[in-house]
């Protein structure tokens, strides 16, 4: 393949940043002493003279006021020049920017197949700082010790993977049982003005200590691993102004969860939300990162709070006073980490903090917000339980030293009343720094003492890590989690349990009552004795007053590895979890022709895409993952889950239509309506049909991570211009492009044209839009992305050698 000089040069540009053989944070200047830190702090700081200088470019050309967002992404744009002059200032929601981030986390089931990819590139080391944490693949069951050591014997071919991964290319490895990543990331790398990506959709949390994080596929990751300019349309930012101070039962997790209500799981798409307003000092900062957490439930790129008072308190907390005099330095000097005053968003919207009450999202979907004063009629109008079934707190939602605290003053009342929790009760610390302190603060006690069963440290029931064994699959049941995704049988497999969202708080005063009416703020409970009482509101500490506990401090990696050349990674071949990739066929050079597999009905995220729970042990296996593609997906024309039809009438799982047609040579569409892909930043989605023979998915709408996703993969992913034309494609209908060559050999945006032919002989022309840019445009003649990267660095590293 061909690479044009444009993209050896923009290659080039990262190189000079970080070249093969270095590593480190985007370096651009020397740094100033007033900004510097001791060693061991450096590869966890940004380097805020380098952003500065670059800031002062972007600022020469834009020459207006920029919000917070767009202070530390367009600091960390490659190229301000190339991005932004001749823009006429035309740049959030039109402009592409090729970006150096800061450092890549990620979680040991999208690690896998981001380090199989990794390891295509030939490199050495990583450019950035990067990390892998061992969260998904434990179950939640027994409790935590029982549960982690059969978690680990279970997955130890995967965990001696990922180890020897970090040994050879000098990446942290979070081993099973130190935390979920979300949590690790903020207690020691998430910092105010960082740029990260992140191979999960909730790594916005980091957005709580002022940083700009976004979860990213595995394909997208690797950008970083190899210093190749990472690709983002600007986004549009969306302010949301914080007035008042929350006070009584409300908590950081009723600012989501009411937000979620208003914009809807696509109202956040393509947008920044940045915090604002004088009650954001208000909070504290693992609140911020709750509320930063779950903005990915709204199809936000990421969130985002100015430089708090908190967030140093927090940083110095956590081990990182020299990183926290520096973030002070930069806002106090330069106002690096608020926004410009004058600084003005796309939409804004206000919240009142004191008058805003809490809120319960669900069942099936985040966005489905009811004030708690109205729930209990919620409940009776749309016929859910009424009684509820279990309580879940924690997750890297709501796992932080305020959240327990908060959670232990109530279990406190109850046990001073002689009550016990009427249900099933588990709770979930997000690290081992957390379950360390929580226990030498006597919270576990308290919480063992109330019949709560204690999860190890890490996602567990929250991503369908959980062997339930109260109910039955098919039993309608209720249950309260202080969880961020509540998707059909995410959580314990069964497609009738409605998950409730809800801020820890009001999943533990709810657990007394055990009625879904109940309502902590007026109604009352009985003691032991009979006595009607109620529950005072919550209170606790924002940090723990003797100090983090650090735990077991075996899990605590090298602050700064070095790679080891000579250590060996081992991938069977007779693995049933892992295998080695096999690269995708590059782009045949004409006009597609395909047929169209399945018409997708109503919510399709990537939890029906590629399901999780016990699939996720495949997470390394491309083949045998891609047996569950799209098994959660219903059928547009006759109602049905997991049911596709071949040409003469047979029916098949979807999945086994795929590998027959496969096998047939027959390429294949899937055409789907809104927001298709919502949810995890799950790249197997896009991966499983690449590799199954899929070339297209047309739909009404997508979620932002997939569509990256699929253009990674080779994917051809297309909107349509009138969304009635959904209605005129029928299942197995020949679908061709008719002028895709066009928009290939000339990067014309805008509409694809499509002849479709349906089996009755009706033909229909139909208009469709891409956003593909002109690196993805050569990532789809590559066949992938890591073909395309795979590539440049063969062309740089033969370059170097003649040098």
């Amino acid at each position: 393949m061909t690479v044009s000089s444009r993209n050896l040069h923009l290659l080039r540009l990262s190189l000079r940043v970080r070249p093969i053989g270095t590593r480190g944070f985007a370096s651009h200047s020397s740094e100033s002493i007033s900004f510097s830190v001791p060693p061991e702090f450096k590869t966890r700081t940004p380097p805020y003279a380098a952003l500065l200088t670059r800031l002062d470019k972007v600022r020469e050309i834009l020459n207006r006021p920029l919000t917070l967002a767009e202070k530390i992404l367009y600091s960390h744009v490659v190229d301000p020049e190339e991005a932004f002059a001749g823009k006429s200032g035309q740049i959030r929601g039109e402009t592409y920017l090729k970006l150096n981030p800061d450092r890549v986390a990620m979680q040991d089931a999208s690690a896998q197949m981001a380090l199989l990819q990794f390891m295509t590139c030939g490199m050495d080391s990583t450019a950035v700082p990067a990390s892998i944490h061992c969260d998904h693949l434990i179950v939640g069951h027994d409790g935590a010790e029982k549960d982690l050591k059969a978690s680990i014997a279970v997955n130890s071919e995967v965990f001696d993977f990922l180890r020897s991964c970090g040994r050879k290319y000098g990446i942290q490895f979070w081993g099973p049982g130190s935390g979920i990543i979300h949590q690790i990331v903020l207690e020691n790398f998430s910092v105010p003005g960082l740029m990260m990506l992140g191979t999960d959709s909730h790594t916005p949390n980091a957005g709580g200590l002022g940083a700009i994080a976004i979860g990213v596929g595995g394909a997208d990751a690797v950008d970083a691993l190899t210093g190749t300019p990472w690709e983002l349309k600007a986004p549009r930012i969306l302010g949301v102004k914080l007035t008042g101070q929350l006070n009584g039962w409300s908590a950081p997790k009723d600012v989501i969860t009411h937000l979620a209500g208003v914009l809807t799981v696509r109202g956040g798409t393509g947008y920044i939300i940045e915090y604002f307003g004088e009650g954001v000092q208000t909070l504290s900062c693992t609140g911020m990162a709750t509320i930063c957490n779950m903005g990915a439930e709204v199809g936000a790129t990421t969130s985002t709070f100015p430089y708090t008072d908190s967030m140093k308190r927090y940083l110095m907390a956590t081990r990182r006073e020299p990183i926290a005099n520096a973030a002070s330095a930069v806002n106090n000097l330069h106002g690096y980490l608020r926004a410009d005053a004058g600084a003005e968003y796309d939409q804004v919207i206000e919240i009142n903090l004191s008058s805003l009450e809490p809120h319960i999202n669900g069942p099936f979907t985040p966005d489905l917000s009811t004030p708690l004063s109205q729930f209990g009629e919620a409940v009776q109008k749309n016929s859910w339980p009424s009684k509820l079934s279990a309580g879940l707190i924690g997750s890297c939602t709501n796992s932080s030293y305020q959240d327990m605290s908060r959670v232990a003053s109530i279990v406190r009342q109850a046990k001073e009343r002689g009550v016990k929790p009427k249900v099933p009760f588990f709770i979930t610390p997000g690290s081992e720094q957390i379950r360390a302190t929580i226990e030498n603060d006597g919270f576990t006690d308290v919480f063992l003492g109330a019949g709560a069963k204690v999860l190890a440290n890490a996602c567990g029931p929250c991503i369908g890590q959980w062997a339930r064994d109260d109910t039955t699959k098919g039993e309608v049941n209720a249950i309260l989690t202080s969880f961020n995704r509540n998707f059909r049988a995410r959580n314990d497999g069964n497609p009738a349990t409605m998950n409730f969202l809800t801020s820890p708080e009001i999943v533990t005063a709810m657990i007394y009552s055990g009625d879904m009416a109940f309502n902590p703020l007026k109604d009352k409970l009985i003691d032991a004795n009979g006595n009607e009482f109620m529950l005072e509101p919550p209170q606790g500490d924002e940090l723990p007053p003797s100090g983090f506990q650090q735990g077991d401090l075996e899990y605590l990696p090298p602050i700064d590895p070095k790679p080891i050349q000579s250590a060996e990674v081992v991938v069977s071949s007779t693995s049933d979890r892992l295998a080695l990739l096999e690269p995708f066929e590059p782009f045949e050079g004409r006009e597609l022709k395909m047929n169209v597999l399945l018409k997708v009905k109503g919510k399709c995220t990537t939890d029906h895409i590629s399901a999780a729970g016990a699939w996720l042990k495949y997470k390394g296996h491309l083949e045998n993952i891609s047996n569950n593609t799209l098994i959660g997906a219903v059928n547009e024309e006759t109602g049905e889950v997991n049911k596709a039809y071949d040409f003469d009438g047979a029916g098949y799982g979807i999945p086994e239509l795929m590998i027959k047609w496969k096998s047939e040579g027959r390429p294949w569409a899937v055409l789907a309506e809104h927001n298709y892909g919502e949810g995890s930043a799950r790249e197997h989605a896009a991966l499983s049909p690449r590799f199954l023979g899929g070339r297209m998915i047309l739909c009404k709408s997508f979620a932002r991570i997939h569509e990256t996703n699929l253009k990674k993969q080779g994917v051809l992913p297309l909107t349509f211009v009138d969304e009635a034309d959904y209605d005129l494609v029928n299942g197995c209908a020949s679908i061709e492009t008719l002028d895709l060559l066009q928009m290939l050999n000339n990067c014309v945006s805008g509409v694809i044209t499509l002849k479709v032919t349906n089996q009755d002989g009706s033909e229909h022309i139909i208009k469709t839009k891409h956003t593909m840019s002109k690196d993805q445009v050569e990532f789809f003649k590559a066949g992938s992305a890591i073909n395309y990267i795979g590539s440049l660095r063969r062309q740089q590293h033969a370059q170097e050698q003649q040098i």
